[in-house]
């Protein structure tokens, strides 16, 4: 698959969000072949499944409290924590909060845009 860059600017209010599980959704906020940003709200008892994916990831918590595992280590991150998932570790979240998780990938995540 190609990636095609996407525009510019991105506006959180005229930025669609796309439902991706019960209590989860996702908002693309820019991409291009190398990074792409997104943005996934969570209702509280939300569950983001164990999982593993062969990009990079580094993740900041603009809100709420998650459980979050990555490998073997399990911690509670709240707003203004992050982490990074390095490529192939198995991990995933509980939302005991509502919040607002800021996914950076790389490369960007064409499973992501196959299905939106």
């Amino acid at each position: 698959m190609q990636i095609q860059p996407t525009k510019e600017f991105f506006f959180g209010q005229e930025t669609p969000w796309e439902e991706i599980g019960p209590g989860l959704k996702r908002q693309m906020m820019g991409y291009d072949d190398k990074i792409m940003l997104v943005k996934v709200a969570f209702e509280a008892g939300a569950v983001g499944a164990l999982h593993e994916h062969h990009h990079s990831q580094v993740t900041y918590v603009e809100s709420g409290e998650f459980e979050m595992t990555i490998g073997d280590q399990v911690h509670t991150i709240r707003a203004g924590d992050s982490y990074y998932v390095p490529p192939h570790a198995l991990h995933g979240c509980v939302c005991k909060q509502p919040g607002v998780l800021i996914d950076v990938f790389s490369p960007a995540r064409e499973d992501f845009l196959a299905n939106s």
